[in-house]
């Protein structure tokens, strides 16, 4: 009886332990460079297909950047607009252009034009794996942020195999 006593005793002290360290580590999914890659450069060509010479960067789920891509004729300004992008959408885990016209419509939420770091313009979408927010593609040159949008939703509508 003893020995099936101290066998349980043990047992339960392990399973505490383990519940324990567990809850303190998060596994988490997070986009590959191979992933990135991909699909900055599938977001460029849409855009290019479209005729709009653009730049995209992608993102990881903590906003750091993992792929950049720049169309012949891009301009110099939107590689700064499509990291801010994609940093927005990662961050807040939704599309620029929702959050943009979240802020013009609530009054509470105007000041998120003051975030270090966040650009409310369309162009930044989050990329998911279910639910989880893995990272974000930011756009920057097409002649509206819409069509920014419409190019990074075009490319991760092609790797959206790769996102389960």
């Amino acid at each position: 009886m003893k020995t099936i006593a101290r066998t349980a005793l043990i047992a339960l002290s392990l399973t505490t332990t383990a519940f324990a360290s567990a809850q303190g580590v998060r596994v988490e999914k997070n986009m590959s460079l191979e992933l990135a890659t991909q699909l900055a450069s599938v977001t460029v060509a849409a855009c290019s297909a479209a005729g709009y010479n653009v730049s995209a960067t992608v993102v990881d789920h903590a906003g750091g950047v993992r792929a950049v891509m720049r169309a012949d004729n891009a301009g110099p300004h939107t590689l700064e607009a499509s990291r801010l992008k994609a940093f927005t959408s990662a961050s807040a885990k939704n599309t620029t252009q929702a959050i943009m016209e979240a802020s013009q419509k609530n009054p509470a939420a105007a000041n998120l034009v003051h975030i270090p770091g966040y650009l409310l313009l369309g162009g930044g979408v989050p990329v998911k794996v279910g639910n989880e927010v893995i990272g974000a593609v930011g756009v920057g040159g097409a002649p509206g942020g819409h069509l920014d949008e419409q190019c990074a939703m075009a490319a991760i509508d092609k790797v959206k195999d790769q996102l389960k």
